[in-house]
């Protein structure tokens, strides 16, 4: 207040723009003078003249109003997505396809941002490991995490026109029973059931096989050399079936969907760098949805 009086040189404009009475303003200079047992202002009834004590103080008082300034700014830019660090964990898989690039993408836009991206499959505590946001697929069970939903993912069930030529191809459900079917491991349950629908009718069959995993990369290779059938989300095969390397079977059954979302802890203020990264992971599932079909 006292550093608005010096720069306005008159306790009405200052009054005017702290938004307060002169009288009131009058009173808080009163107050401080007396507190530094000092005169800071020499008022008559047409002008307004600062003393030596209080060239002094206002000096130090605009660069205590700079340093206010120049916090609050910050805090602003950091609320607003522009500086800090997002802490965030995904899916391996979903790390190596995708979100390794689209992240780095949206890390080059906004240069005072950055992201420490950590992937793993395990469905970590993420108040409890300091992070900002998670990307998971399937049913949520935390309710005290907030999930955006970036897209709904079909699974497919592949093996190579190699197996196909050694072993046949399953024309049912029923008849995988009969064939090398690896497990992905990276599902909370029913690893070994393989869930479908036909004509409104949900159906599970028990598959075997000699070989799991909890990573759909390797999964994948060991498909493409003509070991085995796997049953992952499409968009890990998607360019092995356009080419032909990978040739999906049983497709007058419809598979399992799982809905992908980014997951953070319940905020009140939601910060807009969080916002800005959820809607530019969002928007890069959307701009490939055909991967996902």
């Amino acid at each position: 207040m006292f550093a608005l009086v010096v720069e306005a040189k008159s306790f009405n404009k200052a009054a005017k723009l702290a938004n307060i009475s002169p009288a009131a303003l009058s009173k808080k200079i009163s107050q401080l003078e007396k507190e530094l047992k000092v005169q800071l202002l020499n008022r008559t009834t047409r002008q307004l003249h600062i003393t030596e004590a209080g060239e002094l103080l206002y000096q130090h008082a605009k660069k205590i109003n700079e340093k206010v300034n120049d916090a609050f700014t910050q805090v602003t830019n950091f609320s607003s997505g522009l500086m800090g660090t997002i802490k965030m964990t995904v899916p391996v898989i979903s790390g190596e396809l995708l979100l390794a690039e689209v992240v780095a993408e949206f890390c080059q836009r906004h240069q005072h941002l950055s992201v420490d991206m950590r992937l793993e499959n395990e469905f970590v505590d993420l108040v409890k490991e300091g992070r900002d946001i998670a990307i998971r697929t399937g049913e949520l069970t935390d309710s005290t995490l907030i999930a955006k939903r970036l897209i709904e993912s079909n699974w497919v069930v592949c093996c190579s026109p190699r197996y196909i030529e050694k072993y046949g191809k399953p024309q049912s459900i029923e008849e995988l029973t009969e064939h090398n079917c690896f497990a992905y491991t990276y599902q909370s349950q029913g690893t070994h059931d393989w869930k479908f629908e036909k004509n409104n009718e949900k159906l599970t069959v028990k598959i075997s096989g000699n070989f799991a995993s909890d990573n759909s990369l390797a999964l994948r290779k060991a498909i493409l050399a003509g070991y085995g059938i796997a049953y992952v989300p499409k968009f890990c095969l998607y360019d092995d079936i356009q080419s032909g390397a990978l040739v999906p079977i049983l497709q007058d059954y419809k598979p399992r969907s799982l809905g992908i979302y980014a997951v953070y802890p319940y905020t009140k203020h939601q910060s807009q760098k969080i916002k800005l990264l959820i809607e530019h992971i969002k928007d890069a599932y959307q701009q490939r949805a055909e991967r996902f079909k």
